[in-house]
């Protein structure tokens, strides 16, 4: 009976030491005794002190936010741009090339009459067409370009000849050759001998011929269609140095009459306006000079020859 108390007495002494950690205790290296829980703190050295880039990156770094990932080495955004493409870098621009020059001073041409009869459409020019580009034309032309601010060279360039084009319609055959200079229809066999003044109404000519062989060709107007000059084979039957007309109060000039009061004369009408008008029937000239040496070479008894 004395055993078993006995046991159990150390049973309970040995389920209270448990309980309350009642262990061994442990003498410290200062000779002091430890606790039972012993928790051991490393201490970490302390840093060393900065290098003086390391401090003045730090002093150049503080107060600003951490960089973007991805961004380092990279300038910062210029202010109103963040989030925006960079802007394309451009090309200098270099000066446009000036405008091709179509016909100048000197030439001459159809285009140039086309040039010209274009001009007078829009009351620029108010001579010809002649086909040569001459003085007048240049100043014609100046006289658009500024008007339109361009370049005043008086040259017709692209740029002029664009603009002139949408202004004005295509001219028409006499009006291209509204003061003459048109070529001369082939001649009536008519007209191939002996001296004969042969006269085209297809185109507006006159050849002076001698035994078949043209001296002479003068751009001529004949009359209205209420005043028809008539067509056929004729003969010179008077000359008037100095003729005027009483039934329409007009000079004629250098007249050679060859069928009642029609005659070959020189215009002053014709040489102003050219094809714009007309004659009472006669066969106007509208170059002095030339119907005058025409008026010395033909004689009484002519050979007249009016034909298409």
């Amino acid at each position: 009976m004395r055993g078993a108390g006995t046991g159990r007495a150390v049973a309970a002494l040995a389920a209270l030491v448990t309980v309350c950690g009642c262990t061994a205790q442990t003498v410290g290296p200062d000779g002091r005794p430890r606790g039972p829980i012993h928790i051991e703190i490393t201490r970490t050295a302390p840093a060393p002190p900065p290098t003086s880039s390391e401090a003045a990156e730090a002093a150049g770094t503080a107060g600003k936010p951490p960089a973007t990932p991805g961004t380092a080495g990279k300038p910062p955004a210029t202010p109103g741009t963040a989030g925006k493409p960079a802007a394309p870098s451009r090309a200098p621009v270099r000066p446009s090339a000036p405008a091709a020059v179509l016909w100048a001073r000197g030439d001459s041409g159809r285009d140039v009459r086309e040039l010209q009869a274009r001009l007078r459409q829009i009351a620029w020019l108010f001579d010809g067409p002649t086909g040569t580009y001459d003085d007048l034309t240049v100043q014609a032309v100046r006289g658009f370009q500024g008007k339109r601010g361009l370049p005043r060279t008086g040259s017709t360039d692209t740029v002029t000849w664009r603009r002139l084009l949408g202004m004005t319609r295509e001219p028409g055959h006499w009006d291209l050759y509204l003061m003459g200079g048109q070529p001369a229809a082939p001649p009536d066999a008519r007209c191939l001998t002996g001296r004969v003044l042969c006269i085209s109404k297809t185109s507006r000519t006159l050849r002076w011929m001698v035994g078949g062989r043209t001296v002479t060709t003068l751009p001529v107007r004949f009359g209205s269609r209420y005043t028809p000059t008539r067509d056929g084979t004729f003969e010179v039957y008077w000359k008037s140095r100095r003729h005027h007309s009483t039934l329409y109060d007009s000079p004629m000039p250098y007249a050679m009459f060859f069928s009642g009061g029609q005659a070959v004369h020189y215009s002053p009408d014709f040489a102003a306006r050219g094809y714009a008008g007309a004659s009472h029937g006669c066969v106007n000239v509208r170059d002095e000079t030339a119907i005058a040496q025409l008026f010395k070479e033909v004689r009484n008894g002519d050979k007249v020859v009016v034909h298409w």
